[in-house]
């Protein structure tokens, strides 16, 4: 690698401008499973082909790619927003300061996977390239973003190391928290189950028990187990907790399509059928290191249906995977008891108006120092045994 070679950033309108195994050596998904399953060249594609992002949604695409000597050494998940829905780290109080202060606060530039509060790099680089591609990457999105006239630029979900190293380039640091399973080696589900108190043992069984018996057979299908119809079914229960979540669900029915032809074998879904006749389900994806959860919904209501799917299952399913960590989504103090802890989540921002950057700077100090309370406040009511207290069955 010739450290003097020029850098060259450019913007591409559409994921088809980039050719996928260039995008995918950067996001490092050649292998039989890509790191991470949202930042793969499929993925994105599939959201713009289906128009899930692009013209009336809100999210422009714009990817970012850095070129050296002719070749793309990284990219970066970029997107114009006119609003802050779909992004789960939540500017919303940013944006009403910044009008109400007479600012104009969208549009703005987002580096991030669309609707998916899942970490994972946002810096993609091509291996080799690290220690260039991703500073190119922060400065050409920066200056990108101040040429545009836009008011900011957020990097949200990316690595802790991405956090560190883009600080250290001068954007604000922001922590936030999420609940996430860790794979202590376990072979089974019951090996987890020794690991936490007898209390929350009995209610994890009481909980699995009551659910499975609702009246049919829960199944986990991956790859050319799921059929269309399974997808009928599931845009179903997608839609209806999308209405109830967000008002409108983030994801148009072509998705779907799209991913049983793209995205089967990065996924895993769990039905809950009875007579053959899908019920409620939820869809996990499937990466190098994790699990994660991304939705669920039901066209019925069962007791505890909704934590032996989206939760029990996802265990179970990391377990038989050799997998280190199910991440289950977005916020849900109710994880805590079924044991996924709380976790550190990472942003990074910039602003373009000097005071206003200063007034988040300030801010952003106030609330790590809460979060990490409220953390340790959450492990602490967690459902592990303590070394000091080894309760039997």
């Amino acid at each position: 690698m010739d450290s003097d070679a020029q850098i060259e950033i450019s913007l591409n309108p559409s994921l088809r401008d980039i050719p996928q195994a260039d995008w995918d050596a950067c996001a490092h998904a050649l292998g039989p499973r890509p790191r991470d399953p949202f930042t793969t060249h499929r993925f994105l594609l599939a959201l713009e082909e289906s128009s899930s992002v692009g013209p009336g949604t809100g999210w422009q695409p714009l990817y970012l790619t850095v070129h050296q000597d002719g070749q793309i050494i990284g990219c970066a998940p970029l997107y114009g927003k006119s609003h802050s829905q779909g992004e789960y780290i939540f500017d919303f109080n940013w944006a009403d300061a910044f009008t109400r202060a007479g600012g104009q606060y969208y549009p703005k530039f987002q580096i991030a996977v669309p609707f998916t509060p899942a970490t994972g790099p946002r810096f993609l680089a091509r291996e080799g390239f690290e220690t260039v591609a991703m500073p190119a990457l922060v400065q050409g999105a920066i200056q990108v973003a101040a040429e545009q006239g836009v008011s900011s630029l957020h990097v949200t979900f990316c690595t802790e190391d991405e956090a560190i190293a883009g600080a250290a380039m001068g954007l604000l640091r922001r922590t936030t928290q999420q609940f996430h399973w860790e794979n202590h080696g376990f072979e089974t589900f019951a090996d987890f189950l020794t690991t936490l108190t007898a209390r929350k043992r009995k209610n994890i069984r009481r909980e699995r028990t009551e659910a499975q018996n609702f009246g049919g057979t829960i199944r986990r299908l991956t790859g050319d187990q799921i059929k269309a119809e399974h997808w009928d079914a599931f845009w179903q229960f997608y839609q209806d907790t999308g209405r109830r979540k967000w008002g409108t669900p983030y994801l148009t029915r072509e998705f779907f399509d799209i991913a049983q032809e793209t995205l089967r074998d990065d996924m895993i879904l769990i039905l809950a059928e009875r007579d053959g006749v899908p019920i409620a389900g939820a869809l996990n994806f499937i990466g190098e290191q994790a699990l994660f959860g991304r939705y669920w919904g039901c066209v019925e209501d069962h007791r505890c249906l909704h934590f032996e799917l989206c939760y029990y299952q996802a265990i179970e399913a990391a377990i038989e995977l050799g997998l280190p960590r199910v991440e289950a989504g977005a916020q849900g103090e109710h994880k805590l008891a079924r044991g996924y802890l709380p976790t550190t989540c990472h942003s990074l921002h910039w602003l373009a108006d000097e005071g206003f950057s200063r007034a988040v700077e300030q801010y952003l100090v106030s609330e790590h120092r809460a979060i990490g309370e409220e953390i340790e406040i959450l492990t602490g009511y967690g459902p592990f045994k303590s070394d000091k207290r080894e309760e039997q069955d």
